[in-house]
């Protein structure tokens, strides 16, 4: 099934534009706002209803490590999707949301995981390389990698350093000798 590109969902025309400037420009490691936002119109992809609904899904509405909008009627509701296809790396940047990036206590679900890769039928047909792209892309991102050397992590070198101050005295003692004091 192919997918007319007026048909294509803002945040998953975010994504495509963002995935083609990575892909366009390996060497960066974010874009700004403006640059998703231009390609994003390049691309000739619906800009939504309102004109600045682009806008509000590039700075707000896409990223993951943000709150999500909140309801004017009713703050205390969230407005929109939880989608985490963008993460802003500093101010006014965004590059692709990755696996093992933070995500904002406001972007989970309980029942599925939010949004964070296009559907491959929602997307134009001409897109659909973009995903396997990302699954290359993003596996070959620097990940967190496990401490390898505990000898060498200036917190973990601090465990049992305090021994010899409980040396003599058992846990229970102590308290007991402290409420005595008191």
């Amino acid at each position: 099934m192919q997918t007319a590109t007026s048909s294509i969902r803002i945040a998953d025309g975010v994504w495509v534009a963002t995935a083609l400037l990575h892909k366009e420009h390996p060497d960066s490691p974010d874009f700004s706002e403006l640059e998703i936002q231009s390609r994003f119109l390049a691309e000739g992809l619906p800009r939504g209803q309102h004109s600045n609904t682009l806008k509000a899904h590039i700075g707000s509405h896409c990223v993951a490590n943000r709150p999500r909008s909140r309801k004017r009627s009713d703050p205390t509701k969230l407005q929109g999707g939880a989608y985490r296809i963008l993460y802003e790396t500093r101010s006014g940047f965004r590059r692709l949301f990755l696996p093992t990036d933070d995500v904002h206590p406001d972007r989970w679900q309980s029942r599925t995981q939010s949004k964070y890769l296009p559907i491959r039928e929602q997307i134009p047909e001409r897109y659909w390389y973009l995903l396997d792209w990302y699954a290359d892309w993003s596996s070959r991102s620097p990940l967190p990698s496990p401490i390898d050397d505990i000898d060498n992590d200036p917190l973990l070198r601090l465990r049992g350093s305090g021994r010899h101050i409980w040396a003599d005295e058992h846990a229970d003692e102590y308290v007991e000798r402290l409420r005595r004091e008191w």
